[in-house]
């Protein structure tokens, strides 16, 4: 099933607390996640920074600021009295606006930012971190149609000084001087050469760049293709700041030759990935407690 959103999880969290036990933290995520039926993959309990972690962070949270959970001895967590009195109540469920009754989680959850529907349900909100990840992940889509924008505006000559400067902040090319040299202009507004696969030139890679907004059809990926004979290049990379149609993906796959396809999407995506024609505009970490520290010997 999918991993349920964090304001599901507050009333399993509170019954496993019940008992009046003390609980481990990794332990009330593993028996969530068998709750829910999760698989392997979706719990990924090694990991503190897998979704269903932060969503169970994050019930955790808001169940304590509302008096509901103690978290008093790091990593351990312990219900309450007025968790146990809630839960005489026989609550069907708890989420946010069952939470606004106790002043603690108002205070705590002043100034909140709704994200607005998830996955149909107006009630259902996001963690702050996957608020930060999703605005995140806008700005990044919009950052990349504005380089590919940039991209057609710039001319043939830019296009070409682009492409060896993505390459070599990949780690091809060897040198600015050797990638000067291996890659050089077409006629057909595009980058056509050889270039280094490493820095000491135990492989070369033939490539092909072409600034067009057509899509790549397969005629054009085969002639590629043959011409890799003739560089002595037994690896290619076709770059296009359009895309490729579905004929030429197939015909790519169904070769002996490696040849990677990357269109406009991905290319302005390693653009950022790679810091070429971009620039920082501002820097968070995120911190979380380090549990470890706070262990007394």
């Amino acid at each position: 099933m999918a991993i349920p959103d964090y304001q599901s999880l507050m009333l399993p969290l509170l019954e496993t607390l019940g008992d009046t036990q003390e609980h481990k933290i990794r332990d009330i995520r593993n028996l969530l996640a068998d709750h829910f039926g999760l698989t392997l993959e979706e719990r990924s309990l090694q990991s503190q920074n897998t979704l269903f972690n932060k969503r169970v962070s994050w019930a955790n949270s808001s169940l304590k600021n509302a008096g509901l959970v103690d978290n008093s001895t790091s990593g351990i967590m312990k219900i309450t009295q007025n968790g146990l009195e809630v839960l005489n109540q026989h609550p069907i469920q708890i989420d946010n606006d069952f939470l606004s009754k106790f002043p603690g989680f108002v205070i705590f959850n002043k100034g909140r930012i709704s994200s607005g529907p998830e996955e149909g349900d107006p009630k259902i909100e996001l963690t702050p971190y996957e608020l930060l990840e999703k605005s995140y992940q806008i700005i990044r889509d919009q950052l990349a149609n504005d380089l590919l924008e940039q991209v057609f505006a710039s001319s043939p000559v830019f296009f070409e000084k682009m492409v060896i400067d993505l390459l070599l902040a990949m780690g091809y090319g060897g040198s600015r001087k050797d990638a000067g040299e291996a890659i050089g202009r077409s006629n057909d507004e595009g980058v056509d050469g050889i270039i280094k696969e490493d820095k000491l030139g135990l492989d070369v890679i033939y490539i092909q760049a072409k600034r067009w907004k057509n899509p790549v059809g397969r005629q054009e990926i085969q002639g590629f293709v043959g011409s890799l004979e003739g560089k002595k290049a037994r690896k290619g990379i076709f770059i296009t700041t359009s895309q490729f149609t579905k004929t030429s993906i197939e015909y790519v796959k169904s070769i002996e030759k490696k040849v990677i396809l990357i269109d406009g999407i991905q290319l302005s995506q390693f653009m950022i990935d790679y810091g070429v024609g971009v620039t920082d505009l501002n820097t968070y970490i995120i911190k979380r407690i380090d549990s470890d520290y706070f262990i007394e010997e």
